[in-house]
């Protein structure tokens, strides 16, 4: 082969990096009978290609890059709270401006030697306190101002004609307390040292008797709560009322295990020619939503909505 690369070699040598075909030259007798191939090799000269080892990164390196992503995520998640929390107004969406309303006359007014003693339960728009006034034990509900709405409604219930009833909780008088953020509404009601039938079936097995007198007193309660009654005695029409939010730990026990229905913040009045207010369907607890709640399949009519607070009941006489 006429290349001048293959002048005075004597052995068969290919020093391409990488090739897709192999090929070498060389000159003399059987000098292509062993073939070695050489990448490494530079030229035709014997100088040896010498490749610096790979960089190991520095622990300094390593550091950086592992936590400066650690960095930024942080940096941001601070930076959203703090706007987050600038941007949002400390209780939400209250207008403190509007004044809760006026309270209804009561025993409490320009005496008020209420002493709050203990707190026996927390809910979902407040907490419950045995407080003591004059010689009798009273329940004190707190709401914090931004639950206002609930307080309204609660108190509105309790204040309707006809309200009174041995299955129904004995409200006392509803009072405001504090001035702008600070502000506690309270809504004072009969105490009951049993507490609720969730803690009583806690720490209690209920008798045969007992669980009769337990359902029949809390379902003469619900059945009066849903009557419609006329006017009597000088007192208003009664409404029909749908509780929304049945549930043994809203179902308190007196000391001989009489039954007395409370917590009325979701409750409903349906008043003729009236609407009736706030119907949003999927309201109360979970635990004790009818199917066709759980669904959004709920029909807004009042024979509904009182079937809800019925098949709420029919799981707490399961849980009896």
């Amino acid at each position: 082969l006429d290349d001048f690369n293959c002048y005075d070699r004597q052995e068969c040598v290919s020093m391409e990096e990488n090739p897709q075909v192999f090929f070498c030259c060389c000159e003399g007798n059987y000098c292509n009978e062993r073939f070695t191939h050489l990448p490494d090799m530079i030229g035709s000269g014997n100088r040896v290609k010498i490749r610096p080892p790979p960089r190991v990164p520095s622990l300094l390196n390593v550091l950086v890059y592992s936590l400066l992503p650690l960095c930024v995520l942080s940096l941001a998640l601070v930076l959203a709270l703090w706007m987050y929390r600038h941007r949002k107004p400390p209780y939400g969406h209250v207008d403190l401006s509007e004044d809760p309303g006026p309270t209804p006359p009561s025993p409490l007014v320009g005496l008020k030697p209420l002493q709050l003693l203990e707190i026996k339960a927390r809910g979902r728009f407040g907490c419950v306190w045995k407080a003591q006034l004059m010689s009798e034990y009273v329940a004190v509900k707190i709401f914090p101002v931004q639950d206002k709405q609930s307080w309204q409604n609660e108190r509105d219930i309790f204040i309707t004609p006809g309200m009174r009833h041995e299955n129904i909780l004995r409200y006392i008088a509803a009072e405001k307390h504090g001035t702008n953020l600070e502000t506690e509404l309270w809504l004072i009601t009969e105490f009951h040292e049993r507490g609720s039938l969730t803690d009583h079936l806690k720490g209690n097995t209920v008798t045969w008797t007992e669980l009769c007198h337990i359902a029949e007193t809390m379902s003469r309660g619900l059945a009066y709560l849903h009557e419609d009654i006329p006017s009597y005695k000088g007192e208003g029409p009664k409404p029909t009322i749908a509780h929304r939010d049945f549930k043994s730990k809203n179902v308190m026990l007196r000391d001989d295990l009489t039954a007395v229905i409370g917590d009325f913040g979701l409750a409903v009045r349906f008043e003729p020619g009236k609407p009736p207010g706030d119907t949003h369907g999927q309201v109360g607890t979970r635990r004790y939503m009818a199917p066709e709640v759980l669904e959004g399949a709920i029909n807004f009519q009042r024979d509904s909505f009182l079937r809800i607070d019925m098949y709420a009941m029919g799981l707490v006489l399961w849980e009896l």
